[in-house]
């Protein structure tokens, strides 16, 4: 088994669609216990986000990509004696991550001072779409609009002025996942906090604050200058030449980060003479003339295939990579080696493909042992280890709707 740093944490975790459960399937690779509470009958809705799906239990793949080595147990938070034996639940418990509306989980007695009041030295973590202050505190909040309401989609796509030019979103659930993960670190240092303290923690987290915090030397770029950065396509702004380039059989992302390579980029392009040229000798002068250079640049990069440029570049120091298709992705002898695909047992599939943790502790990726869970899959054995339940309870509980 690999290093588990969070074992003997165990965490209710109320959360559904991708950043709560992306957080808690950090927590879970990282050794916690996750308890995944799901609706009896229904469970989380990405369950059906398909398709595609797997062949015999019928889970689709965007519910597996974020619910590794979880526990689900079905309860019925609406119903007065589902939200008893969560209460319960919660006294076993070092964390509850949610994702609920602001003051949505108030009615059901599961918000922070309904708990608190239970289990003082309880973290709490809340994920919302605009936090929970604040004009907009009650709206919802999805990963699309916060790119475009965040400035992602103002920075990301070609200029209003090329073909096919306008604001596009990235590719996967950008907002999302950074929430989950800042989620992630904030009760890890929650959890140190109270290792010292034995207090517990508050901890409120907004997709917009997330990707308005992750607008990096972007954000910086604006505040500095006061100048909005516009939309470069695959160019960047500070740098240049970093960019995707047409090559003779596809294109190539060449990422010169400094003088140094730009000359050697430029020796085995056979245009030196560029590296000498006064517009063109450091990166400040060249993302000035950047109109200037770029154009100068195409016909040398057309004139060999990708990978006959991945050799030569990769020869002399300077950086630079092929545009894969996700089939490349996993079939790439790096990625391969590393291990990034994974594949678990499943209890009706047999078994189930996931992308590896990418952490390591000393030379071992940090991956739960199980599967995505079936819904309801640990319900009883939970409610039974956990609050000594026995089977006839269980069963009046089951007959009752109530799990």
């Amino acid at each position: 088994m690999p290093a588990q740093p969070l074992k003997g944490i165990r965490i209710l975790d109320l959360s559904r669609i991708l950043a709560g459960p992306w957080c808690s399937q950090q927590l879970a690779d990282l050794g916690a216990e996750v308890i995944k509470i799901e609706r009896p009958g229904e469970g989380d809705d990405t369950r059906r986000w398909g398709p595609p799906w797997l062949e015999k239990s019928h889970e689709a793949a965007y519910y597996l990509g974020a619910n590794r080595g979880k526990q689900s147990v079905t309860v019925d938070m609406a119903n007065p004696e589902g939200q008893a034996l969560l209460h319960k639940l919660v006294q076993q418990c070092d964390v509850v991550l949610e994702n609920f509306k602001v003051g949505g989980l108030k009615k059901y007695h599961l918000d922070y001072e309904s708990l608190k009041a239970i289990k003082p030295d309880l973290i709490y973590c809340s994920i919302t779409g605009f936090g929970q202050d604040g004009p907009y505190a009650q709206r919802a909040g999805y990963d699309f609009m916060i790119q475009g309401m965040g400035g992602l989609m103002s920075l990301t796509g070609q200029p209003d002025s090329e073909v096919g030019g306008g604001p596009v979103k990235v590719g996967v659930a950008f907002a999302d996942i950074f929430t989950g993960m800042y989620a992630a670190n904030a009760i890890m240092a929650a959890l140190f906090q109270r290792h010292q303290t034995g207090e517990g923690t508050y901890i409120d987290l907004a997709l917009l604050d997330v990707q308005v915090g992750v607008l990096a030397n972007q954000a910086l770029n604006y505040l500095t200058s006061g100048n909005v950065p516009q939309r470069l396509g695959n160019a960047h702004p500070n740098i240049v030449p970093y960019q995707a380039f047409a090559t003779a059989d596809g294109h190539l992302i060449l990422a010169v980060g400094n003088d140094g390579q730009f000359r050697r980029f430029c020796e085995v392009a056979g245009c030196l003479e560029l590296a000498d040229d006064a517009r063109f000798k450091t990166n400040a002068l060249r993302v000035q003339h950047r109109g200037e250079l770029i154009p100068l640049l195409l016909e040398p990069l057309r004139q060999k295939t990708t990978d006959q440029w991945l050799d030569a570049l990769e020869q002399v120091g300077v950086p630079c990579g092929p545009i894969n298709t996700l089939d490349r992705v996993f079939e790439d002898p790096q990625v391969k080696h590393r291990g990034l695909k994974i594949s678990l047992p499943h209890p009706q599939d047999g078994a189930v493909n996931l992308v590896s943790n990418p952490i390591r502790f000393n030379g071992e990726a940090l991956n739960a042992s199980t599967a995505p869970p079936l819904l309801g899959q640990h319900t009883e054995d939970v409610l039974n280890r956990c609050l000594n339940l026995s089977e006839s309870e269980l069963a009046e509980l089951k007959e009752k709707g109530v799990i």
